[in-house]
């Protein structure tokens, strides 16, 4: 549940900051008042959850050393400034200096109550925007499934946050199997829709005649909405968008223009044909295509993000030995190099069912990683990619893993893993330190 929202009221004058603090609490606000603007700073930091009102002539600290301050804490925190009559010229000095707005008295309430509605509206944008990015950090909720450390998919993560914020459509390019649809799902997950329907339409395996009466209505004998009626207000996905017809996708085109703008339903296009030589502005009209394409995010394929392979495959095979209550499989250094190296044209779907199988094999006491490459690949022999790495980024990759999945198994034994690994304390401290491996996260 999202925390309410305070307002902090610091005036020296004790009628008018009571006054000033009735009037909103009568509107809904929670407030806290303050006789001096030192008080009030020794109650702020960077997330606090509100807005400020305050005074600009006051004793000791004005209005303006106290905006100068609070703007050292959090730049983005919004402050209502009050003005007395002749003080306006210094007001919108402050308005320059980062204030939302002010108010010159004597001031109407109900402007006061407005004025606090905007600036909370504002805070809490920037407060919940500022937790999505902790998440993605830590890896929680839907993102946690976008993992990877490697600057490309920090970038990802990024990009989902502020096209989430943005609201307007969005083209998603990308091979097979990197992720299109866990990222279409995470663009709504981090929008204003987020409570919003969310609904999926495949664009591939049906006549035209069903795509159009599926999309536009009427319904059909399964009673049900077209989905641009269900989607009302959410999410349209639309998967395999290049397998729409032209007239189609003028229908589509003429529904979207219908909405206005802001659109009053999101439509995410989800394209499938890099691995075809073409984009998806080769296949669709071009005034469809500029609609989608004003927000746009290609997706990496899988053997460009490195040492995230490894992180990737040792995740899923660790979870796919829980569910089979077994052992997740040891990886050696050689076998790393082939996990480096191969192409993974199905990317992280092919790399998860690699990673199932090896949990399977490795229950029956039988098989290698390289032979379920090579049963991946439509020859006989291994496949692995011609783009070469040094050996130094090999090596390091595998150092990383072979640590890290000892902490896990150890729980953090710190004695543990230097038994395991013939390694002194110092250097597995530098190894850790050099790998951003941290202790507390392997304890629990």
């Amino acid at each position: 549940m999202a925390q309410a929202m305070k307002i902090a009221i610091i005036d020296d004058e004790q009628d008018m900051r009571q006054s000033i603090s009735q009037w909103l609490a009568l509107s809904g606000f929670e407030t806290e008042t303050f006789a001096s603007a030192g008080d009030a700073l020794k109650g702020l930091s960077a997330d606090y959850p509100g807005i400020i009102v305050t005074d600009i002539k006051m004793p000791g600290m004005d209005g303006m050393q106290f905006l100068r301050k609070v703007k050292g804490i959090d730049s983005n925190l919004p402050v209502i400034m009050i003005t007395g009559h002749g003080d306006v010229p210094m007001a919108v000095e402050a308005m320059r200096m980062g204030a939302f707005d002010f108010l010159e008295k004597p001031f109407n309430p109900d402007t006061m109550t407005d004025l606090a509605k905007k600036a909370t509206r504002a805070r809490r944008l920037v407060l919940d925007n500022r937790q999505l990015r902790r998440e993605l950090s830590s890896g929680s909720s839907i993102m946690e499934k976008l993992v990877g450390a490697n600057g490309i998919m920090e970038r990802l993560r990024e990009d989902i946050l502020d096209l989430g914020q943005a609201d307007g459509h969005v083209l998603i390019e990308g091979e097979t199997g990197t992720g299109k649809t866990l990222v279409a799902h995470a663009l709504h997950a981090v929008s204003a829709r987020a409570r919003k329907k969310f609904i999926l339409f495949s664009c591939v395996g049906e006549e035209e005649e069903t795509i159009l009466r599926r999309l536009f209505g009427p319904a059909g004998e399964e009673d049900r909405l077209p989905v641009l009626e269900a989607a009302r207000g959410g999410t349209l996905v639309l998967e395999d968008i290049e397998a729409l017809s032209h007239q189609v996708q003028s229908r589509l085109l003429k529904a979207i223009n219908a909405q206005g703008d802001p659109s009053e339903t999101r439509i995410i296009a989800i394209c499938n044909l890099q691995e075809q030589g073409k984009t998806c502005e080769d296949v669709l009209r071009p005034d469809l295509y500029y609609r989608l394409a004003s927000l746009r995010i290609e997706l990496p394929p899988l053997r460009t993000r490195g040492e995230d392979i490894l992180t990737l495959f040792t995740r899923y095979a660790d979870q796919f030995a829980e569910e089979y209550g077994c052992d997740s499989p040891s990886v050696t250094a050689q076998e790393a190099a082939q996990l480096l190296q191969a192409p993974w044209p199905g990317n992280v779907r092919q790399l998860i069912n690699v990673a199932e199988r090896a949990v399977l094999q490795s229950r029956r006491g039988n098989g290698t990683i390289a032979s379920l490459l090579m049963a991946e690949g439509d020859d006989d022999r291994p496949v692995m990619t011609t783009e070469g790495k040094p050996l130094k980024e090999y090596v390091e990759a595998f150092e990383r893993m072979l640590i890290d999945n000892t902490m896990r198994r150890h729980r953090g034994s710190i004695a543990s893993v230097m038994e395991e690994l013939c390694l002194p304390r110092r250097t597995l401290n530098e190894k850790m330190a050099k790998y951003g491996l941290t202790r507390a996260d392997y304890i629990g």
